[in-house]
């Protein structure tokens, strides 16, 4: 592997960040800013925090939810409540020193508090909000609940998961939630980028349905110009192929795409049979994707008579991709993802070492990094609200006498 780049070199450690709301759309957001430097104050209500310290499997021997040190890591908790006066204050005095705010409530919850944009922004011009809903800040639905499960129906996604015979599935994870995430930390970048032109913020505005749709590929020119509605077709996509999970001798599954023509050749070279590939039924894409369902039977005639590590191997000699349907095990035992880091081992609150993925994207020079795993319920207040408002010992204490932290 290259040698580290300094530990010191990490690219957004020059701002301040406020991160407000619960559960995953807004927390993915700013942690993927902390991942890559930023001071993310997350800031949770008193006695509670945010419902995702709750969520998922608990630690076996501590009894710890785990779920909380992967999306809360290297932030830091300081505990508010945005429903009172005092709360509000506060925090407004706390956005007048920050570069963002994250917030994920219902659009109206921050104006009702007196923390909308056009208010926070006059004692601070440059402050960017990023505002992540379910249906964004204007239009009919705005006032909705936006679950990630319904945003992920109506961006197009729950439609065309499953089979055809079958209610639509859902993907096994909040999807819709952690792309909305994605695309604020992204909007985020792009108005610091904006910011430096012009000295001034503005309102990153991102929804989990458009973060859905905007991954459909081309569903909707299809049907505006071919009047073509996608279907659910299950493991494999219509008119791709071959392309699909195929049975391996050992009862795994392996999935291989060579759909495209010179990969196609390499395959039919592998299996044995390299004049499939001019044969007049495969020999074009097109061609092979009107006898998708035969040429998917030639596959898996072959890949039946093989373990499917030894399917594989066939394949990566030949070029040809073709890999395993991971579960967690796999990964934390693969090769590749050891070499790479892929998966980091983090000390959590006990010292105990606690797996989890990386920071990713890669950067060459100024990588992000895992600094410390989700913090404990406020651990922060006190040095924050002493550090950037100067408060004394005195005030922190009728502060938590009133319940405001």
């Amino acid at each position: 592997m290259p040698d580290s780049p300094s530990l010191t070199d990490i690219p957004l450690d020059d701002l301040k960040v406020l991160e407000l709301g619960q559960l995953i759309a807004g927390p993915y957001c700013g942690q993927i800013l902390a991942d890559f430097g930023a001071q993310v104050i997350k800031i949770e209500p008193p006695g509670k925090g945010d419902a995702m310290r709750q969520w998922g499997e608990a630690d076996s021997e501590t009894g710890d939810p785990l779920w909380w040190n992967l999306i809360g890591r290297n932030k830091q908790s300081m505990t508010l409540d945005l429903r009172q006066p005092r709360g509000q204050e506060i925090l407004r005095d706390l956005a007048a020193r920050a570069d963002i705010l994250i917030e994920n409530f219902r659009p109206g919850t921050m104006e009702r508090w007196g923390l909308d944009y056009a208010t926070l922004s006059r004692d601070n011009p440059g402050l960017i909000m990023v505002r992540v809903t379910g249906f964004g800040q204007d239009g009919p639905y705005a006032s909705r609940a936006g679950f990630a499960s319904v945003c992920e129906a109506m961006g197009g996604l729950r439609y065309l998961s499953g089979y055809p015979d079958r209610p639509p599935v859902r993907v096994g994870i909040s999807i819709g939630d952690s792309l909305a995430g994605l695309h604020g930390a992204m909007g985020t970048l792009v108005a610091l980028h904006q910011r430096q032109r012009s000295g001034r913020g503005q309102v990153v505005d991102s929804t989990i349905f458009e973060s859905v749709l905007a991954m459909m590929e081309n569903l909707i020119p299809e049907y505006a110009r071919a009047g073509k509605v996608r279907e659910r077709s299950g493991s494999f996509l219509p008119g791709i192929a071959p392309s699909n999970a195929y049975p391996a001798r050992d009862g795994r599954d392996v999935i291989i795409g060579a759909n495209q023509d010179s990969v196609f050749r390499r395959l039919c070279e592998a299996m044995g049979q390299p004049g499939l590939a001019d044969h007049p039924d495969y020999a074009t894409h097109r061609a092979r994707g009107e006898n998708q369902q035969a040429i998917d039977d030639l596959v898996a005639a072959w890949t039946r008579h093989h373990d499917s590590q030894t399917v594989v191997d066939i394949l990566a000699r030949a070029g040809v991709p073709a890999g395993l349907v991971y579960r967690a095990p796999d990964m934390l035992a693969d090769p590749h993802f050891q070499a790479r880091d892929s998966i980091v081992e983090v000390p959590d609150r006990h010292g105990k070492p606690l797996p989890m993925q990386n920071v990713f994207p890669r950067l060459t020079d100024t990588p992000g990094r895992i600094r410390h795993v989700g913090p404990a319920l406020g651990e922060h207040t006190e040095v924050i609200l002493g550090d950037w408002l100067g408060y004394s010992p005195d005030t922190l204490d009728a502060l938590r006498a009133e319940q405001v932290i």
